[in-house]
């Protein structure tokens, strides 16, 4: 059953956001230093967000916090972002550091994405989806949505956010 008032607040919500795209990987960071672009997955975030909204920036780092939180106010303070979708630096190891380091800046978080994202991801891959540490917050007015690195996470990633991003942007400017 779908809910009036949600329906209403999506009539009323923004038909256009503007979204940066930030990849966190040793290796696709290392293959766009040589000129090679191999971020499938920021590519698809890219793509995706584009068919709507407006990319206005994107961005491939290393997994390294010290790079990540500049990249964020980057993101915020000069090319306007209300939303920032990460890929990457999301698992168990000892590399992947972008949970601990969004989640103390989040001012709010967004338990719903990473719950959703986990059901959805458990009924296709298994139990295996335990290692997911995907998540959204909202960080100085704008919302924050990491995933994994792995195309196919991406793609589960995005059917959920992506249709939300309108509604998610018209709530933080009220």
């Amino acid at each position: 059953m779908k809910s009036e008032s949600m329906e209403i607040h999506k009539k009323k919500a923004p038909k256009s956001v503007k979204a940066a795209v930030l990849t966190l990987s040793d290796s696709k960071y290392q293959d766009m230093q040589n000129s090679k672009d191999t971020d499938l997955s920021g590519r698809l975030i890219v793509d995706s967000i584009k068919e709507k909204n407006e990319v206005v920036h994107y961005k491939v780092i290393p997994d390294d916090a010290d790079l990540l939180v500049p990249s964020i106010e980057e993101m915020i303070m000069e090319h306007g972002a209300e939303v920032i979708i990460t890929t990457g630096g999301t698992g168990i190891g000892p590399r992947d550091i972008t949970i601990e380091t969004l989640e103390p800046l989040f001012e709010k978080e967004l338990r719903g994405f990473g719950e959703i994202f986990r059901y959805e991801s458990y009924k296709e891959l298994g139990t295996g989806v335990i290692m997911s540490r995907a998540t959204a917050g909202i960080y100085k007015n704008t919302v924050i949505v990491s995933m994994p690195g792995s195309p196919n996470a991406v793609k589960t990633g995005l059917k959920i956010v992506v249709p939300e991003l309108g509604h998610l942007v018209k709530h933080l400017k009220e």
